[in-house]
């Protein structure tokens, strides 16, 4: 690097790379760090070369790893990014783009290098390259300082402080991902850190009055999606003299700088429309998740939490002073609008997630919108093509829709919401379905799908749990969805005769060999005996709160009233069949009298009327079904590896090397 253009695979030769690492002491005055600083970079444009970058780097750093104890030049090089960011926000204003371009190449080499040292070294060692000497002429004393927390602050400053312009967009980046950088020590430790050097810092001191205004900027760049510049929109020209440098600081996530460290590493899946989109946003939104995540000190909770916790809506002119010093207003339907639009990546619907189970102002206001379908259709595409996801983003789909399912409002509403031709359904042509009835049928296809596949206890469960929350307000359901609902019960049923079956033949062979072990069928039986009752209950909860509002699944009832044969007098059913065998019975009767070979319409004709007919009292009456989502109890557990697998395969993360990862084995992409 320097005044010269440098490739991947001269950087271990590069001469300004080998003094900062060397034996020699570099001041922060020295004229030298204009030189280092003056780089062109033929940036890395796929996986393989950013592997080849890493690589690189690595003699560079293990030079300064061996000699910045006695040089102190990383802290040296500290000193003169945090120089010259005291400047940045009037460079900005006043276009300096030398200046801004340099500030850049400062953070983006002191990243490149505290990424390599973090998986390396222990948390005290990595504070000693962090300690800068200053050793005035003359004078025997040294004046030691620690620049881990001032660079801390400084990052955080000019994340929410620097105007975000064509010129500021990479190194506004660039902080964003150094915080990550900083944060990264978790993912190498098998067991979650509950307390660092960097979650110090973090969370007190000089850091913690900017909280607030850290999370609102980082959510705000998620809510604009601003796309990196276009190419050509910042470059520098060549002096006469040849002093000069060609080098786009804004040249886009392929052909800028920044993309060194923003783009997915090795192993990454990255889909297309994650290429096209904009790297500060995923970025910051990944930085978000990672501070929400962060543990709580012993003595203080997660401000950052607390802050995503308590935000509320700017168009709320109610709003009463928060007891919560990290509380801030924001856009709600700003922040609605991008949620809604980005849900195809892990990252947004956990963002989603986190909003809707923790801050009950973003909960209520989504709850009140007119436009649920724009949330909830994107929610269920995701379990939809379940095959297609990871487990954790299904679980995550799933939950959100457990959350809004617990609201009576919603449960109401989304059958008033009526939709036409949805084109990624393709096991059947629905020209017009309500929102209620495609949401009942996508949970039961998520369902079908875990019992053939995944077999998921978990997934099942979450799954009746909402189908119960909405079951007393079913309102009109589509014929189909109430086919569904009937043949999830033929399919449950079938299971449970067979398992019931192998239970009886293995008791035989048992009897007849003394020696040959009985499996273990009971806990087979009783988990699905338990779902069978789970679903008779849905049925019945439909009945007896909306018989009149369902002709279709009273119709699907009677077509397959067989089916309830057997679990009339079974113990663990016989009370919940009562009002399921009552509307059998009842509504047989009246298309019987009706006569033979009745049409469809005929019969759905029959069973509006009987609905009407049909005394409510006849019904039992059943505790009301209601489940709500409760989190672990301990959920970092889940949380925080599930949150860095998300930035080790994200396309804007960094490359990590796997074979030094030890926080998690799953995949995430």
């Amino acid at each position: 690097m320097g005044a010269t253009s440098s490739s991947i695979n001269e950087l271990p030769e590069n001469e300004y790379l080998k003094k900062l690492s060397g034996r020699e002491a570099i001041s922060e005055n020295d004229p030298f760090w204009n030189q280092l600083l003056s780089f062109s970079f033929n940036t890395p444009t796929n996986s393989a070369e950013l592997k080849l970058l890493e690589e690189a780097a690595v003699s560079v750093c293990k030079s300064l790893a061996e000699n910045n104890p006695r040089t102190g030049n990383l802290a040296a090089l500290i000193k003169v990014f945090l120089s010259r960011t005291k400047e940045l926000k009037i460079s900005a204003e006043c276009q300096n783009h030398l200046f801004i371009w340099q500030a850049h190449n400062a953070l983006f080499i002191i990243c490149c290098l505290l990424k390599v040292l973090i998986c390396q070294m222990s948390e005290e060692e990595l504070q000693l390259h962090f300690t800068y000497v200053e050793r005035v002429p003359g004078s025997h004393g040294e004046e030691c300082e620690d620049l881990m927390e001032e660079l801390l602050c400084c990052l955080i400053q000019l994340i929410v402080e620097i105007p975000l312009l064509d010129i500021t967009y990479s190194i506004s980046l660039e902080a964003v991902t150094a915080l990550v950088v900083f944060l990264s020590c978790q993912l190498f430790h098998k067991e979650i850190l509950r307390e660092n050097i960097a979650h110090k810092y973090l969370m007190h001191g000089r850091c913690l009055p900017y909280t607030s205004r850290l999370v609102k900027t980082l959510l705000y760049n998620f809510i604009r999606q601003e796309r990196s510049p276009p190419p050509g929109t910042h470059v520098f020209q060549p002096e006469p003299d040849g002093g000069g440098l060609l080098y786009g600081i804004a040249s886009g996530v392929a052909t800028g700088l920044w993309t060194v460290f923003t783009l997915g590493g090795v192993g990454s899946k990255r889909a297309p429309h994650q290429e096209e989109s904009s790297p500060l946003a995923n970025q910051s939104l990944l930085l978000l998740l990672v501070l929400a995540n962060l543990t709580d000190a012993p003595d203080t909770p997660n401000p950052y939490r607390q802050a995503i916790m308590s935000f509320k809506n700017t168009q709320d002119s109610t709003v009463l002073p928060s007891p919560n010093p990290h509380a801030f207003q924001i856009n709600f339907n700003s922040l609605y609008t991008t949620l809604c639009e980005q849900q195809n990546s892990d990252q947004a619907t956990l963002l989603l997630y986190t909003l809707l189970h923790q801050n009950s102002n973003v909960r209520t206001y989504m709850l009140a919108r007119t436009d649920m379908e724009n949330l909830v259709l994107p929610i269920l595409e995701i379990l939809y093509h379940v095959e297609e996801r990871n487990s954790h983003h299904v679980y995550m789909a799933l939950i959100i829709l457990l959350i809004l399912t617990e609201d009576d409002g919603f449960n109401r509403s989304i059958h008033e919401v009526i939709l036409k031709n949805i084109t990624w359904y393709s096991e059947r042509v629905l020209t017009e379905i309500s929102l209620g009835s495609l949401l009942i049928l996508v949970v039961i296809r998520t369902i079908q799908y875990n019992m053939t596949r995944t077999r998921d206890k978990y997934l099942h469960t979450n799954c009746l749990a909402a189908l119960a929350n909405m079951s007393a307000q079913f309102r009109s359901l589509h014929q189909y969805a109430a086919q569904r609902i009937i043949s999830l019960f033929a399919l449950l049923s079938k299971k449970h005769n067979k398992v019931l079956e192998q239970a009886t033949q293995s008791l035989r062979s048992s009897l007849a060999s003394d020696d040959s072990p009985l499996p273990d069928y009971a806990q087979d039986l009783n988990v699905i005996e338990e779902v069978i009752r789970m679903m008779l209950e849905i049925i019945n909860s439909c009945l007896t709160n909306s018989l009149h509002h369902n002709p279709n699944l009273v119709y699907a009832l009677l077509y397959k009233r067989d089916l309830f044969e057997q679990f009339r007098t079974h113990p663990s059913f016989q009370d919940i069949m009562q009002n399921i065998d009552l509307v059998i019975s009842f509504f047989s009767s009246r298309i019987e009298q009706a006569g033979a070979e009745l049409s469809v319409e005929r019969v759905l004709e029959i069973i509006k009327q009987g609905a009407v007919a049909l005394p409510k009292d006849r019904l039992r009456k059943f505790p009301e079904l209601k489940f709500k989502y409760v989190e672990e109890e301990q959920p970092e557990e889940f949380f925080i590896p599930y949150v860095w697998s998300l930035v080790y395969n994200s396309a804007v993360a960094l490359y990590w090397n796997p074979q030094v990862i030890q926080l998690f084995t799953m995949d995430s992409g």
